[in-house]
């Protein structure tokens, strides 16, 4: 890498960038700069040559057209060799080293909600990315996001021989006109193109199963406080794979648990969940972070051995108390405390304890409604997001019979647990106690069987408890299984032809069952 003498400066959000100019200024580089970029460097003391006068003449097209020309590429493109230096020194034109661009604010206009064709045109970026990719190409010093540039002034103190940062910095270049080039496509395509880009932001020792390396965590560009780039680990080895799938499960079911209770009860309980393969295995709600977490545990003890937790208050001592001694393989919650670390470390850092304060938050706004990509063999599919929450209140509920305050309570929690488990499922739900998760049957009676059986394998009692299924019952063997055990009420879909059936057989049982149109409220999840 050649000395950086030769800088341009091109950015449409200012903030800083004098103090950047003036930092290179410092270690003798020389600024070319454009239009506004100019002004604002000019204005500030700072000696520029407006790039207007490299390539001739200023702005044209109404802006459109600044720094295309062969001057800027040829300066970006040229390689350092003496054949080039001297086609470029024949010409007049500088060997650029560095470049620093941002580009026009695509993402947040498409983001307007009153955003038109035209204003997104005008936001659309055409000479910064190219000066991008030119300078990436050419093996320059490419600065597109503000805050590599106090990292790129070190570099610079420092010699600037680095030759791996260089091409980090160039990496990130064409990755940015990658996310940028791919929105413009989405928009202009009207949904005949999409994609997904990410930044790694955490390894895995290995995927699901150990030949399944290499494995990592990548981040989209958002701005939710739930990302699972945004969990921080205090302590332990770092999350697997299959952790991380677990975090984003336990978050789809947490943050809908959230959401029905704040809009059928105005308010958020103190809420748990612990998962295990993907599906709940424990879930409640409590007066007491204690109490909540004794059922979620009291839930399912043996299928919870190895799994991991999330909660929606802080862990210390008192809420350590009740899970320690489980071998859990992780614990999420907003907060812990040193005395908590202390009581629930496992030998060889096995417990991970994961920490996100937004999760003390957690409400009806909380929901992720980003699109869900799912790779098939030789593409994906793609969906928006199980953003459904159920009120209790909605005309569209039919209501046959009338359960208590207490069991209502229980099928929204049921609901939750349910609409984010693998389907076909039945969940079982008792004095705010997931007390069997019947998962990932082919059959919906197989599955309330399942929850049957779970549920008594851990001891429970299942009379007067309220069950949930994620789809209407295509006969009414499956509410007849439920009812024979002693379930107390029933939430489910309509849309079967059996439907009468199943109403009639509850109603000669005095077993109320709610039933919300499967057009609406079916919770089909990870198929």
């Amino acid at each position: 890498m050649k000395k950086v003498e030769t800088a341009l400066i091109s950015v449409y959000h200012k903030d800083g960038i004098v103090e950047f100019a003036q930092g290179l200024v410092d270690q003798g580089v020389k600024i070319y700069a454009s239009g506004g970029t100019a002004k604002a460097l000019t204005d500030a003391g700072i000696e520029v040559t407006d790039v207007a006068d490299l390539v001739g003449g200023g702005a044209i097209l109404g802006h459109r057209v600044v720094t295309l020309s062969r001057e800027v590429h040829a300066g970006l493109l040229a390689r350092d060799i003496p054949e080039d230096l001297k086609e470029l020194a024949d010409l007049s034109i500088p060997f650029i080293d560095l470049v620093c661009v941002d580009l026009y604010p695509l993402t947040e206009e498409l983001k307007k909600p009153d955003h038109t064709r035209e204003s997104v045109i005008e936001k659309t970026d055409i000479g910064g990315p190219t000066m991008i990719r030119s300078a990436a190409k050419g093996g320059r010093v490419v600065v597109c996001d503000p805050k590599d540039r106090t990292r790129v002034l070190e570099w610079l103190q420092n010699g600037g021989s680095d030759e791996a940062f260089v091409r980090e910095l160039a990496a990130k270049g064409e990755y940015t006109i990658a996310e940028y080039c791919l929105a413009s496509a989405t928009f202009q395509g009207e949904g005949a193109y999409a994609g997904i880009v990410g930044t790694r932001v955490a390894e895995c020792k290995y995927g699901e199963n150990a030949p399944q390396a290499p494995a990592a965590l990548y981040e989209t560009a958002n701005d939710d406080p739930l990302a699972l780039s945004r969990f921080s680990v205090l302590e332990g080895t770092p999350p697997s794979y299959n952790n991380w799938a677990d975090i984003d499960r336990l978050l789809q079911t947490a943050t809908h648990i959230a959401a029905v209770f704040a809009k059928n009860r105005g308010k958020v309980p103190h809420l748990a969940v612990g998962a295990k393969h993907g599906n709940a295995c424990g879930a409640a709600i409590g007066d007491t972070h204690t109490n909540t977490l004794k059922k979620t545990i009291a839930g399912d003890p043996l299928a919870i051995f190895g799994g991991l937790i999330l909660t929606n208050f802080p862990i210390g001592a008192d809420e350590a108390e009740e899970i320690a001694g489980r071998m859990l393989d992780g614990i999420v919650a907003p907060s812990f405390t040193e005395d908590a670390i202390a009581k629930l470390r496992r030998k060889g850092d096995k417990c991970r304890f994961i920490v996100n304060p937004p999760l003390a938050a957690l409400g009806e706004d909380t929901l992720d409604v980003a699109p869900r990509f799912r790779y098939v063999r030789g593409g994906f599919l793609l969906q928006p997001n199980y953003t459904f929450v159920l009120d209790l209140a909605s005309p569209d509920l039919a209501k046959y019979g009338h359960a208590t305050a207490a069991q209502e309570d229980d099928m929204l929690l049921a609901w939750a647990v349910g609409a984010t488990s693998n389907s076909n499922t039945i969940s079982l739900v008792k004095d705010g106690m997931l007390i069997a998760n019947g998962v990932g049957q082919q059959d919906r009676v197989g599955a309330a069987k399942l929850a049957l059986m779970r549920a008594e394998r851990s001891k429970h009692d299942p009379k007067g408890a309220a069950a949930y299924s994620d789809s209407f019952f295509p006969f009414p063997d499956g509410p007849e299984t439920l009812i024979d055990a002693g379930i107390g009420a029933i939430l489910s879909t309509s849309g079967s032809l059996k439907d009468p059936a199943t109403i009639e057989l509850a109603t000669a049982r005095n077993t109320p069952l709610y039933l919300i149109p499967d057009r609406i409220g079916r919770g089909f999840f990870g198929h």
